[in-house]
């Protein structure tokens, strides 16, 4: 008896899933990672070696999908983070494997990027299952880092922030599922319930930070029943240090106005990311406040606890040792000294008085640091948290906006021209 033989054709779509005969396969784990990461020409991705590597190894894996690009300093910062996580998995003989999915511009910057990274690549030239792969996860923005499933296709299974999590629990988020990160947000959750000062700034070898002069040893007892701003920062960073002294201001500021008051104090602590003891002792040396001694673990284990990732941040705890907010520079730049103590409360007394403060702000002005007319914007009419362009620091709700350009400042920034003036100079 003859068989009925058929032609049997397939291809791959613009979003990276296979069809056969015009109908679109429910892909088993093996299939899909090939649809995904292979193309018609192409069965292999490269390793850090540049040999080629089956796509059909990746079976059975947890697969980070890395959308990154050299050019992009956010990617090559979270490029070292993530491989410091990815070597401890893979020493453990975790189950996973990371792609990455350039958006460089050239072969060199992806073949020099690429040098830096551990894990497998889909090669540059491959533009279409890069473009499919940017179309199937609506990649927005970079780092962007999606994480899929072994053995469950379904689109709720597929966590599009991958970035976040290695950040926030680092090799602890492995392997990613939803029960996983449930545990570890219920971790978290206790963590910060039953925070309290000594717990956060002590350890088994220390129960003191330094204060000023820098051989002087305080108690961490001492700060129980204080709010403090625990002020992330390092002597490299020039936001951190054109910030510094503004904070110093607004510090005695406000240990000024508590003078009168005997149930109440502020207190500061700096907790430094700076790379050797000189920068650490130079920089600290402009500061009134106290800190952790320099290379002390509390340093790392703070900035994890509070998901820091970027400096300068000021985070702020109440008086009974639990986070009131961590937007203390926000808040600073936006209130000063009014911001204290920081509280819920307090936050909502000084929007409302911004409110009203607002109605009787022009609705457009001129600013002497740009060319286009500046209108009056609030987060409900276009604003938002924005880099105040005048004085390079964190602002939000209302703001002077250039709505050709984007450009944005403070209200205070605010340094008006008349519109002749502002013609003459174009």
């Amino acid at each position: 008896m003859r068989q009925d033989v058929r032609e049997t054709t397939s291809f791959k779509d613009e979003d990276g899933f296979v069809s056969v005969n015009g109908v679109a396969t429910d892909l088993n784990s093996r299939s899909r990672v090939s649809s995904l990461l292979a193309s018609t020409h192409r069965d292999f991705l490269l390793s850090p070696t540049g040999q080629q590597v089956e796509v059909s190894e990746l079976k059975d894996k947890v697969i980070g999908l890395y959308f990154s690009a050299n050019w992009y300093p956010p990617c090559r910062n979270f490029t070292q983070v993530l491989g410091g996580v990815y070597e401890n998995l893979k020493s453990s003989g975790a189950a996973f494997e990371v792609v990455f999915v350039s958006s460089d511009e050239d072969s060199d910057a992806f073949e020099n990027y690429r040098s830096s990274m551990p894990w497998l690549a889909i090669p540059f030239s491959d533009l279409e299952t890069k473009k499919s792969l940017n179309r199937r996860f609506e990649i927005e923005g970079i780092p962007c880092l999606v994480i899929l499933q072994p053995n469950d296709n379904k689109d709720e299974a597929i966590l599009h922030d991958g970035v976040e999590l290695i950040y926030r629990y680092g090799v602890s988020a492995f392997p990613f599922t939803k029960v996983r990160l449930e545990e570890l947000e219920k971790e978290e959750r206790e963590k910060h319930e039953t925070q309290t000062l000594p717990n956060l700034l002590t350890n088994r070898n220390r129960d003191f930070l330094m204060g000023r002069p820098s051989e002087k040893q305080v108690p961490v007892s001492s700060l129980i029943g204080k709010t403090i701003g625990l002020f992330f920062s390092a002597q490299w960073c020039l936001p951190g240090v054109k910030f510094t002294p503004k904070l110093v201001s607004i510090y005695q500021k406000i240990k000024q106005t508590l003078d009168d008051y005997a149930n109440e104090d502020f207190e500061i602590v700096f907790v430094s990311s700076d790379r050797d003891r000189p920068s650490f002792d130079s920089y600290f040396g402009t500061m009134p406040w106290l800190a952790v001694p320099f290379g002390d673990p509390t340093s790392k284990i703070l900035a994890k606890h509070f998901d820091v990732r970027g400096i300068p941040c000021l985070v702020i705890l109440g008086p009974d040792g639990k986070t009131l907010t961590k937007q203390g520079r926000n808040l600073i730049n936006l209130y000063q000294e009014n911001a204290y103590p920081f509280t819920e409360a307090k936050m909502v007394l000084l929007g409302k008085q911004m409110e009203e403060e607002a109605k009787s702000l022009p609705r457009s002005e001129y600013h002497a640091g740009h060319r286009h007319e500046l209108t009056l914007v609030s987060e409900g009419t276009g604003g938002g948290p924005f880099i105040c362009c005048d004085c390079d620091e964190q602002g939000s709700g209302w703001a002077y906006q250039c709505l050709e350009c984007g450009y944005e400042v403070h209200p205070k920034c605010m340094r008006v021209v008349d519109r002749l003036r502002s013609s003459l100079e174009r």
